[in-house]
């Protein structure tokens, strides 16, 4: 599994290992049951503090991606349909803000860009 972190970043390291780790759960990438590394094996790699990867680990687990066996490390959850939908909402809900946003800055109407929207949805607009 690669994590690759920013120093530069305003996001701190912990939330961008959470971010890439739920990334690779949604896509698949890494399966149900799957070992992860340990906490001090990734800081290790990622030369890090074993704090951060812990407390990535911890919100991971707190939101039901992974799950953590005392003395045999962590491991992707069993695939829950709805917090991977929840999850992937969100996401779509940033981009969607930032669209919003873009076209208020540029006084674009909200017809305007739900007719954008349908257009690249690949709604025929004369069905409705």
């Amino acid at each position: 599994m690669d994590i690759i972190i920013s120093n530069t970043s305003s996001v701190p390291i912990y939330e961008q290992i959470i971010a890439q780790i739920k990334k690779n759960i949604i896509n698949g990438n890494l399966k149900e049951g799957e070992a992860l590394p340990s906490m001090r094996t990734l800081a290790k790699e990622l030369k890090i503090s074993v704090i951060t990867t812990k407390r990535a680990y911890e919100e991971l687990e707190n939101a039901g991606f992974i799950v953590t066996v005392m003395g045999k490390g962590s491991f992707v959850a069993k695939k829950n349909l709805e917090l991977i939908k929840e999850e992937q909402l969100k996401q779509i809900e940033q981009y969607i803000k930032c669209a919003v946003e873009q076209a208020q800055m540029n006084d674009i109407a909200l017809e305007e860009l739900i007719e954008i929207v349908k257009i690249l949805y690949g709604e025929d607009n004369n069905e409705k």
